[in-house]
Parts: structure tokens; C-alpha cells; sequence
């Protein structure tokens, strides 16, 4: 598998405080896209641009922000604290489609999502992705009544 293939080339890695946030943002947004692409591939038959379209709801901002909203209280303080450094960090570009508020927070969610796949935590990075799909996916389903 490929994650023991990174791990075995990744002797060590280093205080997690000395990453910073936006780096770990960085990684973070690979791991939610794999995750992502994973549960579709594996949930649904339909077209690749089918998927595309279905992925492309949930990688949004909003959609990120809206997530790591609805987790917030299941988290972590260490986890709590690597969003919060995510989401206060400098930013220097902002997607045009995107409001300021859920970029940032997006950003501290993927940040979280790199901390936690660097620490190797992949059962928790599993469970939180799963909550927050659901908790998405549920506030469509009330917004559809």
C-alpha cells in the first residue's frame, strides 16, 4: 500500500508544531481528495464526470467548513488546536466562488486532516471524514423537506 511505502522513507517526522499550518493544509487537501474519490468510487456507478461533478460538492469550502463546523465538538484539543492555527493563518489568495469566512476554515480543517495523517492516526482521519460526510449530507436532506 502506499502508505507504508511513504512511511518506510519517513524515518521520523518532525514536532508537528514546527510544520506550518499551511503545509499541513497542503497535505491535508490530498488526503480529503483520496478519501473522497475513494468513498465514491466505492458507493457509486456512475460516469467518471458523474463522480467528478459528486466530488466536486464536497471539496468546495462551503462544503470543508461546513464539516469541520459540524465536528467541532467531537474533536480533539490537540485537533481543535491544528484547525485553529489553520484556520488563523495567512492566506494570500482566496478562490473567487469561495466566502473568506469558510476559506479559512476549510483551510484549518485540511490542516487538521495533514496532522492526523502524519501522526499516522488513519482510523481517526476515517471516522472524522465519515461523521463529516454524513453530517453534510444530512443538512441536504433537511434542507430538502
Amino acid at each position: 500500500m502506499f502508505v507504508d511505502r511513504v512511511e518506510e522513507q519517513i524515518e521520523e517526522v518532525p514536532e508537528l508544531r514546527q510544520i506550518g499550518p499551511v503545509a499541513l493544509a497542503f497535505l491535508g487537501d490530498t488526503v480529503f481528495d483520496l478519501f473522497l474519490r475513494t468513498k465514491i468510487v466505492l458507493t457509486e456507478r456512475t460516469s467518471p464526470k458523474g463522480m467528478h461533478l459528486h466530488a466536486s460538492q464536497f471539496a468546495r469550502a462551503g462544503a470543508q467548513a461546513r464539516m469541520a463546523r459540524a465536528l467541532w465538538d467531537r474533536l480533539s484539543e490537540e485537533e481543535q488546536d491544528t484547525l485553529r492555527r489553520g484556520r488563523n493563518a495567512k492566506v494570500h489568495t482566496i478562490p473567487k466562488h469561495a466566502e473568506v469566512a469558510d476559506y479559512k476554515m476549510a483551510t484549518g480543517f485540511e490542516a487538521m486532516l495533514g496532522m492526523l495523517y502524519l501522526q499516522k492516526k488513519e482510523d481517526r482521519l476515517w471516522e472524522l471524514l465519515c461523521q463529516g460526510m454524513a453530517a453534510i449530507m444530512e443538512e441536504r436532506e433537511d434542507g430538502e423537506e
